[in-house]
């Protein structure tokens, strides 16, 4: 390579690396040679020095790439990846100059992810809400019929079924604001919280507001925290949500007159919160499907107890978007273990 065209490299790769959006910019060989901190940010070991293909291994990408470097032009690539969470970009290929052979190429990635996510919230939204609203509604508008007809003159009617139709009508706000809380996560999904949370704070908070609840079932909260702060990098108000879930259904679906052990833990970089109840327990069969949106093993208790079959499903949400993890453990008649395992922050002391 002569002196001017390393200057030249020098200063393509300054100005990528200056770009705010995600840009790559690879060599004739398919070698990544600039890359801009978004990129870098955006998918994980990307560096310069590395062939690309090694690192975005999806087939339709690198044909497209093999095809911009022989024939020039420009190239649209609608690319989805998995894991860790459901991510859509869009990736334009365009070829720069060649050595007569092969083009070297500028990928410059759109980050649709937020848009596919929208537009599959809407049809989710539509479909969940039509369906689970739609038993309350009846009977509050049963009720209605009632009450302008047979009833009209009938003070002691009039007294009851008014008192059912504002528990369908609480039944209906709370599941449509557990809707727009998980519709909200999922929004997010892609991006991963970075501000510093003490998980330890927040189990206090929790427990302090359910001590009413647990009271009124003689449950017994024990608080197992570690000496220092357990902090992870968190959206503080979707940590408050997990917390609250896990503990208030331990209460409401363990034991009555029995005891929640709430433990907080680190190990290997990880930090773990462990929620467990000495209840009936969870046969084998339904644990697979427990962070399912409206699943529930007993459709009577749930509703009794004001549950909208959304709970857990907020909670594995909010762990994956927190790129953690949620595991459940339970034997029939020896309670069941709900633990959410985060990555955690480098203890600071204090």
């Amino acid at each position: 390579m002569t002196e001017t065209a390393d200057a030249r490299a020098a200063i393509t790769a300054t100005l990528i690396e200056a770009i705010g959006a995600p840009v790559i910019l690879i060599d004739a060989q398919g070698t990544i040679r600039a890359l801009s901190p978004a990129a870098r940010s955006l998918i994980s070991g990307l560096d310069t020095g590395k062939q690309l293909a090694l690192v975005m291994r999806d087939p339709d990408l690198i044909d497209a790439i093999d095809d911009v470097a022989q024939r020039g032009g420009r190239h649209v690539v609608e690319l989805v990846e998995r894991v860790p969470v459901e991510r859509t970009f869009r990736i334009h290929i365009v070829a720069l100059e060649g050595d007569g052979r092969r083009h070297a190429a500028m990928l410059t990635f759109e980050d649709l992810s937020e848009q596919r996510m929208t537009e599959r919230m809407r049809v989710d939204f539509v479909a969940n809400a039509s369906h689970e609203l739609r038993t309350p509604l009846a009977s509050v508008l049963g009720f209605i019929e009632t009450l302008q007809g047979p009833a009209r003159n009938d003070e002691a009617a009039r007294g009851r079924f008014l008192g059912i139709m504002r528990e369908q009508g609480l039944r209906m706000a709370r599941l449509v604001d557990d809707l727009l809380s998980l519709s909200r996560i999922e929004l997010r999904a892609h991006v991963t919280p970075q501000t510093p949370v003490d998980l330890a704070a927040i189990a206090r908070e929790i427990v302090d507001s359910l001590m009413l609840l647990a009271r009124g079932r003689e449950v017994t909260i024990a608080l197992d925290l570690p000496a220092q702060p357990l902090r992870v990098a968190g959206d503080r108000d979707e940590l408050l949500r997990l917390m609250e879930n896990l503990i208030e259904n331990a209460i409401k679906y363990g034991r009555r007159g029995g005891r929640v052990e709430v433990t907080l833990a680190s190990a290997g970089g990880e930090a773990s919160v462990a929620v467990r109840d000495d209840g009936q327990g969870i046969a084998p069969e339904h644990l697979p499907r427990l962070t399912e949106r409206f699943y529930r093993i007993d459709t009577a208790q749930s509703r009794e107890t004001g549950g909208t079959g959304l709970g857990l499903a907020i909670v594995k949400h909010i762990v994956l978007r927190h790129r953690g993890r949620l595991t459940i453990e339970s034997v029939v008649g020896q309670g069941a273990t709900f633990r959410a395992v985060l990555p955690a922050l480098p203890q600071t002391p204090g």
